[in-house]
Parts: C-alpha cells; structure tokens; sequence
C-alpha cells in the first residue's frame, strides 16, 4: 500500500531488514534496553539476529525500512531471543541480572487480544502520519487473527507517543507507577492502553505486493 511521499506499507520485515529494524527500535527504545542489551552494538547485533520478520509491519522508502511496529502473537514477538540465546551472546555472569531486566518488558496476551510490541519512525520521516498508517495495518491484522482488542504500553515520557495512540482509538486502562526505575531506564510510569478492533478494521487497505 503506498503511503505519503512515495513510501510503501508492506506486512512483514523484508530479508535483508533485519539490521534497520534493529537500528530503530535502538533509537527509540535504547534507554530503556540500555539495562539489559547495552552496549548499544551487541544490542543491536541481538535483536536483528532474532527478529521475527512476520511480526511486523514496516513502512519502506525503497528498499530501506524507515518505520516500523511490531506486535506478539500466538506466542511470537517480533523481538526475539530465548534465554539460552541470550546467555549465549551476553554470557552466564553478566546475562543472569541482565535477564532480570529483560523480563520487566514482557507482556503475555490475554486470550483474544493481540499486543503491539512498539512503534518506532526514522526521525527524517516523522510528523507524515506514517504510525498512524502502521496502527491501521495493525488493527486488521489483529482482526484478521480473531483478536477482539490491542493492547500496548506507553510510557510518562512518551506524550507524543501517547497522543498518537488517542487518535487512533486506544484509552487508557491503567498505569503502573515505577519510580525505582526512572533513574535506570528514564521513565516512572507505564500506562496500559486498550483498542478494540472490529471487523470493519479488517477491510483497512493491504500493502502493495
């Protein structure tokens, strides 16, 4: 599906994606990843090594990804990795307490619900409605799936983020206060946002093939 400025929407990481994707999700999620995945090299060396490039949906401007949102379902994220693969890159001394930070971002679906697992623009390409686009794909994916609702997470330090999400039909259902971790990892509080989807999101517009 083309989108504004000649970029086109396609479900699905491309091969060969897997190091820009990384790329972006360090860029906006690196303060937060910095605890378990620094320094920020190997971190981004391990998630392109263990994506799942059909949990995503990605904006393209020729053949470089320059968006992206992934999302968790039937049991894949579009972020990978187990915990052997972790220890591996990151060893058994340092990966153990690393691990302990990692598990603070997971988030098991309830039944019928899908979750996103972030949604991350290249500066140059943002203000052009591109995650917006991204959510809609999002919706009739999750639709598509049989999900009744997506959820995500949004964090106090986020408000564009947040205003985002309002627009395209997700309220806040509650947030979590975690001052412990705003010295560590740059935010206090985590609010949990809900959409319901419907099936009138599935007949939102495919990506061109």
């Amino acid at each position: 599906m083309s989108a504004d400025g000649g970029l086109v929407l396609q479900r699905g990481v491309p091969e060969g994606g897997e190091g820009q994707v990384a790329a972006l999700y360090w860029e906006a999620f690196g303060r937060k990843l910095a605890p378990a995945l620094d320094p920020p090299e190997r971190g981004r060396a391990f998630i392109a090594a263990y994506l799942h490039r059909d949990r995503g949906v990605v904006a393209l401007a020729g053949d470089r990804v320059v968006a992206v949102a992934g999302y968790r379902l039937a049991g894949r994220a579009l972020t990978g990795g187990g915990v052997r693969d972790f220890l591996s890159a990151y060893g058994p001394v340092r990966g153990l307490p690393r691990l302990a930070a990692l598990a603070l971002f997971e988030r098991t679906p309830a039944p019928e619900e899908m979750v996103m697992d972030g949604i991350a623009v290249d500066a140059a390409y943002r203000g052009r409605g591109i995650g917006g686009l991204l959510l809609t794909q999002i919706a009739a994916i999750a639709t598509e799936a049989g999900c009744r609702r997506v959820r995500l997470d949004v964090i106090d330090t986020n408000p564009r983020a947040r205003a985002l999400y309002e627009r395209h039909g997700f309220t806040a259902h509650h947030t979590e206060r975690t001052p412990c971790l705003r010295r560590l990892m740059g935010f206090g509080a985590v609010t949990t946002m809900h959409r319901p989807v419907t099936g009138a999101d599935a007949t939102s517009p495919r990506e061109a093939r």
